[in-house]
């Protein structure tokens, strides 16, 4: 089976770079910057302990950009397929499901994020409702 309508790919970088930058230092890059560092002495303080971050390389955040935006592509046009399999159009939320039922980390966090979704929608609606009433 083919990709489903495969589009020209963006030019640049698709996620803002603070961001990943941030991701990156999240996940423990501690890419700093040796003329911000402050000199040696023979006490230190807390603050030369952690010094003071700085954006990461410009090539590892490019880098980064390329895997996330390869990994959703790659994904969805998994998610595709199955759907397609089981002769559908459209992607349903299941499809996705099923293609990470492999790895626990991933389905574990989206079971996660729909139920939490599902626990807003309820509030709202329950919010909405009582706004109704009064």
């Amino acid at each position: 089976m083919t990709e489903p309508r495969i589009r020209q790919r963006q030019k640049g970088q698709q996620f803002p770079a603070k961001d990943l930058s941030q991701i990156l230092h999240a996940f423990g890059d501690t890419h700093t910057d040796p003329f911000l560092a402050p000199p040696p002495s023979t006490t230190t303080t807390p603050s030369q302990l952690h010094p003071p971050f700085t954006s990461a390389l410009p090539t590892t955040i490019s880098t980064l950009d390329e895997i996330i935006t390869d990994f959703i592509i790659e994904t969805c046009h998994e998610a595709a397929s199955i759907a397609a399999y089981s002769r559908r159009q459209k992607i349903k939320l299941d499809d996705f499901k099923f293609m990470l039922r492999r790895d626990g980390k991933k389905l574990g966090r989206v079971s996660e994020m729909m139920e939490k979704d599902r626990e807003l929608k309820r509030q709202r609606q329950t919010f909405d409702t009582k706004e109704g009433v009064v």
